[in-house]
């Protein structure tokens, strides 16, 4: 597993703002890639990538994040963050190019795994017009009560491609020290930084070069720095697992054709092959 990317986590010294800024380039380009998406698929598939990173790193940090994208017309974009940084993305699209249409009745959903076990789920209709970054803006004021600034950006190059040369997001958290100077101040460097994906591509994807523009003249203390990587989860123990589902009689029906099972991991198309032998212990296994 190579580790390419990286989160940064800093808290201005004066108690106002918490930041984290995550760079996904190497783990988008390698999602994207399994995926085999383009165009707006692919961006958005980056973006939602990212967003599952932010939320596990600001939120929930020891466990494991979804953040999942679908419309009426049953697409679905998924970004699943785990500890560690280890991450991993899910388009289940129509059209490979155009993705999930968030604007006309697209949601965004973000489970959040517990310690106890169990999940916190929450769901929210997509803002018009706003993206990912305005579902998941939403999302940390409605369901997480947490004022924050964000953005995400996943920039393919030609644009439209499934070249992905830059992706990163931010969040700018406001804590209870805040006062309306440190605000207002915040709120005129984020202006000036302007839109993500054009200062990318103006600047590149240093995750520390976005933290010292987003915090330009603000003293701040560096808190954390941890990686983040395109990980997959299959084993060829869950691939047995997923032909066990499929039942004993279907089980004993493509041992007698002779056939191999052949069970795709849909995050990183890594193929798992089960010969009859394989498939014949499943069934003794079930009958005991």
């Amino acid at each position: 597993m190579v580790v390419t990317d990286a989160v940064l986590r800093a808290m201005t010294d004066d108690g106002a703002f918490r930041v984290i800024v995550a760079q996904t380039t190497g783990t988008v380009r390698a999602i994207v890639e399994a995926q085999e998406v383009e165009g707006f698929a692919a961006h958005q598939l980056g973006e939602a990538v990212t967003a599952a990173i932010l939320v596990r790193e600001t939120m929930s940090p020891p466990n494991r994040v979804q953040v999942v994208l679908a419309d009426e017309s049953d697409n679905l974009v998924v970004g699943d963050a785990w500890p560690e940084g280890r991450t991993r993305g899910l388009a289940q699209v129509r059209d490979r190019a155009l993705g999930v249409d968030l604007d006309s009745g697209g949601s965004l959903r973000v489970e959040r795994a517990l310690p106890r076990g169990g999940a916190h789920r929450g769901l929210l209709r997509a803002p018009r017009d706003g993206g990912i970054e305005g579902a998941l803006a939403s999302y940390f004021a409605q369901s997480e009560q947490v004022q924050s600034f964000l953005a995400l950006a996943c920039v393919t190059d030609p644009p439209g491609s499934a070249d992905v040369s830059a992706a990163l997001g931010f969040v700018v958290q406001l804590l209870p020290e805040l006062t309306e100077p440190p605000l207002a101040a915040m709120r005129a460097r984020l202006s000036a930084f302007g839109p993500l994906s054009p200062w990318l591509r103006a600047h590149g994807d240093d995750p520390q070069r976005v933290l010292d523009a987003l915090l330009d003249g603000c003293a701040y203390t560096p808190l954390a720095q941890s990686p983040v990587s395109f990980s997959c989860h299959c084993t060829r123990e869950r691939a047995v697992a997923a032909a066990a589902a499929l039942g004993t009689e279907e089980l004993r029906r493509t041992i007698a054709s002779g056939e191999t099972l052949r069970i795709h991991c849909d995050y990183c198309r890594t193929l798992y092959e089960l010969v009859s032998a394989d498939l014949a212990r499943i069934v003794a296994d079930a009958d005991g």
